[in-house]
């Protein structure tokens, strides 16, 4: 059976900043499992472009040897800039991917504890045991569709991450259930490529991104806002700081972490949206299927008979929905809402068990919902590993000497 010290379960961003961390321990022996950028590369529209500002936008690593700037100083990258295209975001992914010596792009479909760590299950029946993991292994699990239409088959409703190819739909009536990003833009692609397509959500007006005012002012915006520029003037630069944000009253937490992440629309695609029908401060109330069509109702009394509903109502979080953990590794997991509980370093109540990325957010704030997150994330993941290394090594160190007094004459 194959052995590690730590298994890291996701090539995403998350995934990908750690490894550059860890694998830089020395006697460490770190794996990264999974094919890198998957999310990234089929549950999000080929035409997508990130939301979050360049700064906003690096997966970490020690040394900043692998930012967006350095890979854009490559040769064929100069055109690379802000807003971020998704499909060059994925490049930028994947060269980071080909940087790493621990890549290992084989799936593992369970996750159980063990004596001395965790034991992983790849696809294909192999087996691996680590004495450490961490779960990166994103959001695509949680995949959020309200009630009314999670029993309707695909043909006639699919989630925005489940949309890549728009072309299908021209001619055909389409309705996008929401009003932040997902929403907006598959709207936006929806229309582009010739569908009869209708924006609908229930806030009253559009939130756009950035905000403009003078806080926002080139010179004095690092005053107000942090590097991912998340949140609102001033609880920006909180949320920054998770140690600070985790160390704040709950009440706080939970009254400010949605206004950091409440539906907004980049302010690049107001243009794209000329001729688009909106129909904001509504919800649908009910969904029957009609022969080959869906009737909507809302809650204005209002209803459209449409070929497709396409569900920009986002993601929410239950760790229980990740496919890989085992039911008795599940038992000894503490949870709030959907969101493991976790301590310094990223620590589930399992210990050597760490989960980072959005899950991580109940615990450490919204910054663990953004790629700006690993910046934060994965130097404090090195540094709950290499104490409990050191830990590790000093029991051992002790354990060896009292053998060897045991065995004096």
């Amino acid at each position: 059976m194959e052995r590690c010290d730590v298994a890291i379960i996701g090539a995403g961003p998350y995934g990908l900043s750690a490894a550059t961390y860890l694998q830089q321990l020395k006697g460490l022996d770190v794996r990264l499992f999974g094919e890198p950028m998957s999310f990234w590369e089929r549950s999000m529209p080929e035409e997508m472009q990130l939301r979050s500002p360049w700064a906003g936008s690096h997966i970490a690593d020690p040394g900043n040897r692998l930012t967006l700037d350095v890979y854009r100083s490559l040769n064929g990258n100069r055109q690379f800039e802000y807003p971020i295209p998704l499909k060059d975001f994925v490049k930028y992914g994947y060269w980071i991917h080909r940087q790493l010596q621990c890549a290992d792009t084989r799936k593992i479909s369970q996750l159980d504890s063990c004596p001395n760590g965790y034991q992983l299950t790849f696809e294909h029946g192999d087996t691996l045991q680590a004495r450490r993991v961490v779960v990166a292994a994103g959001i695509q699990p949680f995949a959020h569709r309200p009630s009314l239409f999670q029993e309707l088959p695909a043909e006639l409703v699919t989630h925005t991450s489940e949309q890549r190819d728009f072309e299908k739909f021209r001619d055909k009536n389409v309705v996008v259930i929401g009003s932040g990003q997902s929403a907006f833009e598959a709207a936006v692609f929806l229309h582009e490529a010739g569908a009869r397509v209708e924006l609908v959500g229930r806030s009253s007006a559009l939130e756009w991104v950035p905000r403009m005012g003078w806080s926002r002012a080139r010179a004095i915006r690092w005053m107000f806002y942090g590097r991912g520029e998340i949140g609102s003037a001033g609880v920006s630069l909180i949320i920054q700081r998770p140690n600070a944000f985790r160390r704040l009253p709950r009440r706080l937490q939970d009254r400010w972490s949605p206004w950091a992440t409440r539906p907004a629309v980049a302010v690049w695609l107001r243009p794209r949206a000329v001729g688009l029908p909106i129909r904001l401060g509504r919800s649908p109330v009910d969904a029957r299927v009609e022969k080959e069509n869906l009737r909507i109702k809302f809650d204005d009394g209002s209803e459209r008979v449409v070929d497709h509903v396409v569900v920009g109502t986002g993601y929410r979080i239950d760790v229980r929905r990740y496919p890989f953990f085992s039911a008795g590794l599940l038992d000894g997991l503490d949870t709030v809402n959907g969101f493991p509980r976790l301590g310094p370093g990223f620590e589930t109540s399992l210990p050597g068990l760490h989960i980072v990325g959005a899950p991580a957010a109940w615990s450490f704030g919204p910054l663990m919902k953004f790629v700006a997150g690993t910046e934060f994330a994965s130097p404090a993941l090195r540094a709950s590993i290499l104490q409990a290394a050191r830990r590790s090594r000093v029991t051992v160190s002790w354990r060896s000497r009292l053998g060897h007094l045991s065995d004096t004459p």
